[in-house]
């Protein structure tokens, strides 16, 4: 049967999923703590990586070299920088970009990285399982679309305005595409998963601190949800 490796920056959004997972095993990688264990009878390895791109990159390679997962997804909150979201919605990131990378003065858009590219595309795959199981909740808007990450929490509206009009980004965070870049690099599938935990105005940290517990159910609930559907496939096959 196929494993599945899940990263998640937060403590918060780790805790959030571990309600769904019988762990089997828990142990440590280079100060990385890993849990082995089932999820809606699919084998699962939850990591948390810290926030931000290195620790996110550095994560993802451990688990990828290690494990040996079939599929990874990143799992967590992240700020909504289009005006068609709100507190709560998910997006599911078909493609992924690093609104901070900048080579531009050598004649390259910003966010294009050689030898990847600007955009970081998911497995379509899994965004189709993600897709048709988030569609039957009821209750809370789902989005796909492009997430953009940096190493920067967005507090000013001008940035975040910048960043979703060059990338056309819906929401933003500061992990999923370097984990999307090791991922691709690696040649393993992946999917990046976000719940919206504050928009860009001038209490958006006061928002983030307010709605984060709850935007880590979200996510953990639909993750939980997804494993679901994904193993109902793997039976079939």
């Amino acid at each position: 049967m196929k494993k599945i490796g899940i990263i998640f920056p937060m403590v918060e959004e780790l805790d959030a999923f571990r309600e769904y997972i019988k762990i089997k095993n828990e142990f440590n990688i280079f100060e990385l703590k890993f849990y082995e264990g089932i999820v809606n009878d699919v084998e699962c390895v939850l990591v948390q990586c810290g926030v931000g791109k290195v620790n996110a990159a550095r994560t993802a390679q451990i688990l990828i070299d290690n494990m040996k997962v079939d599929y990874v997804f990143n799992v967590g909150v992240a700020g909504g920088i289009s005006e068609k979201l709100s507190v709560g919605d998910l997006v599911i990131g078909e493609k992924l970009v690093q609104h901070d990378f900048d080579i531009t003065a050598f004649n390259y858009e910003k966010g294009y990285i050689p030898d990847v590219g600007r955009f970081i595309e998911a497995d379509t795959y899994l965004i189709t399982i993600a897709d048709r199981v988030l569609k039957k909740f009821k209750d809370i808007s789902t989005f796909r679309g492009v997430i953009a990450s940096g190493d920067i929490f967005c507090t000013e509206l001008k940035m975040s305005q910048k960043i979703n009009a060059k990338f056309n980004a819906l929401c933003v965070e500061m992990e999923g595409a370097s984990i999307a870049q090791v991922c691709y690099l690696s040649h393993v599938p992946f999917l990046i998963l976000r719940s919206i935990s504050d928009v860009p105005n001038n209490d958006n940290v006061v928002t983030y601190e307010e709605f984060l517990e709850s935007s880590c159910k979200i996510v953990a609930e639909a993750m939980n949800n997804i494993i679901e559907e994904l193993g109902m496939d793997m039976k079939e096959d």
